[in-house]
C-alpha cells in the first residue's frame, strides 16, 4: 500500500528506481545534457542537485558519500574537478530542464535535462541583456520643488531662446515677401480701373432712358389712388 508516498515511482520497483536514476546522474555530470522524459528528468533533478551540492566540499568523505549513490569512479572525479568549480559561486538550480515535444510511438512528453553552467549560448545571451530602468514621474514637494523653480525657468528660457531667433530670421522674409507683392496688386487696380469706367459709361444712358418711364408710372398710379379714394 502507498500510505502517503507522493513521489513519483516511475513504474518500477525501489531497487530498479534508484539504480536507473543513479545512471542517469552519472551520464548528466558527464555528459553535461541528456534527454529522457518529463517525468524522469524531474525525479533526476531532486536526485543529482543534493550530489552537487555536496560536491562543493572536497573531502574524503564528501567522495565517499557521492561515490555510494553513483558507483562510478569517473563520474566522482568529473564532478567535484570540474563541476563543482563551475558551480561554486551558484547557490541552487544547477540543472535546467526544457521541453523538446513528444515521443512518436507512445506520444510521451520528451524533454533534456542539462547542467545550467555549461551551455554557453544561454549564458552569453543573459549576460548581453542589459537590465531594464523603469522612469516615473513624480511630483516634487518642499525643498525639491524651491530647487527645481529655477532650472525649470532656466529650462523655459532656453526653449524660447531658438523661437526668437526663428522670428527674426523670417521677418525680412516676410518683409521681401510683401515688397514683391505690393507692384503687382497696385498693376492690377491700374487694369481694372478702365474697365469699370467703361460699364458706368454703357450703364449711364439705360438709366436715362428707364427715369421718365418710372415717373409716368408713379404719376399714374398716384392719380388712380386718388380717384379711388374720391
Amino acid at each position: 500500500m502507498r500510505h502517503n508516498k507522493k513521489f513519483n515511482h516511475l513504474g518500477r520497483k525501489k531497487a530498479h528506481r534508484e539504480a536507473m536514476l543513479s545512471n542517469m546522474a552519472s551520464s548528466l555530470i558527464m555528459h553535461k545534457r541528456i534527454f529522457t522524459t518529463v517525468p524522469k528528468a524531474k525525479e533526476l533533478r531532486k536526485y543529482v542537485e543534493p550530489l552537487i551540492t555536496r560536491s562543493k566540499e572536497d573531502s574524503t568523505n564528501s567522495r565517499r558519500e557521492v561515490f555510494s549513490l553513483l558507483q562510478d569512479k569517473v563520474a566522482v572525479t568529473e564532478l567535484f574537478q570540474s563541476v563543482s568549480q563551475k558551480v561554486a559561486d551558484r547557490p541552487g538550480g544547477y540543472t535546467r530542464i526544457i521541453k523538446t515535444g513528444f515521443r512518436l510511438g507512445d506520444n510521451a512528453s520528451m524533454c533534456f535535462i542539462e547542467l545550467v553552467d555549461f551551455n554557453e549560448n544561454m549564458l552569453s545571451e543573459g549576460g548581453a541583456k542589459k537590465a531594464k530602468t523603469r522612469r516615473s514621474r513624480r511630483k516634487a514637494t518642499g525643498d525639491e520643488a524651491v530647487a527645481a523653480a529655477p532650472k525649470a525657468k532656466e529650462v523655459k528660457k532656453e526653449e524660447a531662446a531658438p523661437k526668437e531667433t526663428e522670428k527674426a530670421e523670417e521677418a525680412p522674409v516676410k518683409e521681401a515677401a510683401k515688397a514683391e507683392k505690393a507692384p503687382v496688386k497696385e498693376a492690377e487696380k491700374d487694369e481694372e480701373a478702365p474697365v469699370k469706367e467703361a460699364a458706368k459709361a454703357e450703364e449711364a444712358p439705360v438709366a436715362e432712358a428707364v427715369e421718365p418711364e418710372v415717373k409716368e408710372i408713379k404719376e399714374d398710379t398716384a392719380s388712380t389712388e386718388a380717384e379711388a379714394k374720391a
